[in-house]
């Protein structure tokens, strides 16, 4: 119990702090070397974006963790060179799993149109305006009086780690119309469901100050993780099913079709 509580106290602090790096270096690589973010969810860095931005600002007024702090600025930073790079590689207009096969977009078969085209922009330009907004809106309530209420920090926090929480919800739906898991790496998914492994662990075990808001957000994460790994293997194993070609499953039909005339 002392060698669990020590890894827990020293080693669960060092791989959250480094685990967006291990999550998500391979998913920027990828498509990097592919030029093309066909099947990636851009609501992805924005969900990790807003999240993590919303984390730090909570943290001033909690004072939580610091080790989930410092996970927050290096998932900032990582969340925003996958950005750089998804947009950057973008499937053309019309092109399958391009950006209109987006979740929660405005489809012809009664799917949410978003205000805008919020986060579906063809240019970039408006995906760092946004973001650039919303650093300075959080930014200026801080410097009020508003940041001394207790409500108001609690209300971060809760937004932060809901939003970060339904962090699966956009690669499920995606992965739900598409029939498959393409643009999902294997190593993203493995390294979110060691996470949570870890990431639970720590929250339930450890002796630093971790609100129970990333407790009960952090279940809820592990629930929809665990959900993308069932749905990963189904939709690999439906996809590794040899398909006999049309002449083989005709001489197959033929051959039984003699078999029963000679019986």
């Amino acid at each position: 119990m002392y060698l669990i509580q020590l890894a827990l106290e020293y080693g669960a602090p060092v791989f959250l702090v480094s685990s967006p790096l291990t999550s998500y270096l391979d998913q920027i690589l990828s498509i990097h070397r592919n030029r093309s973010s066909a099947g990636f969810s851009l609501d992805i860095p924005l969900i990790m974006l807003v999240a993590s931005i919303l984390k730090v600002f909570y943290w001033f007024g909690e004072y939580y963790s610091k080790a989930l702090l410092a996970q927050a600025v290096v998932m900032i930073v990582v969340q925003l060179a996958l950005l750089k790079v998804a947009l950057d590689n973008r499937p053309a207009v019309g092109a399958k799993h391009g950006i209109e096969h987006a979740p929660f977009s405005n489809t012809n078969n009664g799917g949410f149109s978003r205000p805008y085209d919020f986060w579906q922009w063809r240019s970039t330009k408006p995906y760092w305006m946004f973001l650039g907004y919303f650093v300075a809106g959080l930014f200026v309530l801080h410097l009020t009086p508003l940041s001394e209420s207790p409500s108001y920090i609690s209300l971060l926090g809760a937004i932060g780690l809901a939003v970060e929480a339904i962090l699966p919800v956009p690669q499920i739906l995606v992965n739900h119309r598409a029939g498959s898991c393409k643009g999902l790496r294997l190593s993203v998914l493995g390294s979110w469901l060691i996470g949570d492994t870890m990431k639970m662990s720590y929250f339930f075990c450890s002796k630093e100050t971790i609100p129970w808001t990333f407790k009960s957000c952090g279940l809820f994460q592990c629930v929809c993780d665990f959900y993308l790994g069932i749905q990963f293997w189904m939709f690999t194993r439906n996809s590794s099913q040899p398909v006999a070609p049309p002449q083989e499953m005709e001489d197959r039909w033929g051959a039984g079709e003699k078999d029963i005339r000679m019986n």
